[in-house]
């Protein structure tokens, strides 16, 4: 760091929340960018924004008031999958460097968040504000019914191995609702093979730790 705290060029910095709640701890999505560093040998660190006042405290950096976001030197970077791709363009071991690996990697990169996702979060609302006709259902399904068929027929989804993509598409598919829609073995072993890899649980765990000690902090600043 400079003398005015602005990162050295090429420094990694995952930005993400000062505390959040119990709930959403190991899913917060400054996850995703630590698994990616963990898995590629990317050196990073983590500094935050509060989680008081979110909406509006950190506009300027991140148009919608979310985490996380990324910063490489003086380049800028919100949206976690923007930050994925990002880091796997530093690294082949995220991302594969001829033509078609690469191609591949980034359609599944999409596809976890523009398939998968886009349904999967606002059929998880849906369920938990407990709407007993949850409209999305059956569309939630068909996408997971479809991937089903392509997992249960390759263990990676690009280049015929891990790459960010992958990454991507198990924390898409990890949260405990998602995983419990229907059975999908195929799905299953593939979140669970994802999620058994060393980067991933240190990642998690990091990030758990990270809260967990800024639960101190604010008791200790209530206690004062």
């Amino acid at each position: 760091m400079d003398g005015k705290g602005r990162a050295a060029m090429g420094e990694l910095t995952i930005w993400t929340y000062d505390w959040v709640p119990q709930g959403p701890r190991g899913f917060v999505r400054d996850l995703r960018l630590r698994w990616a560093c963990e898995e590629a040998g990317l050196d990073y660190t983590v500094r935050t924004v509060p989680f008081d006042g979110r909406e509006t405290n950190h506009l300027a950096r991140q148009p919608f008031g979310q985490v996380p976001f990324l910063t490489d030197g003086e380049l800028e970077l919100f949206e976690s999958g923007a930050g994925l791709l990002h880091l796997a363009r530093k690294s082949d071991k995220l991302m594969p460097r001829d033509p078609a690996g690469e191609a591949e990697t980034l359609q599944w990169t999409i596809a976890a968040l523009n398939s998968i996702e886009m349904v999967s979060v606002p059929w998880w609302f849906l369920k938990i504000s407990g709407d007993a006709d949850n409209q999305l259902a059956g569309w939630m399904g068909m996408r997971l019914d479809q991937l089903e068929s392509i997992l249960g027929e390759r263990e990676w989804l690009a280049a015929g191995r891990f790459t960010v993509a992958d990454l991507l598409m198990a924390d898409v598919l990890r949260v405990s609702d998602v995983r419990a829609f229907g059975d999908r073995p195929a799905t299953e072993a593939y979140v669970t093979r994802l999620t058994d890899r060393p980067s991933f649980k240190k990642a998690q765990a990091d990030q758990i730790g990270f809260f967990a000690a800024a639960d101190e902090k604010r008791a200790e600043e209530g206690a004062g």
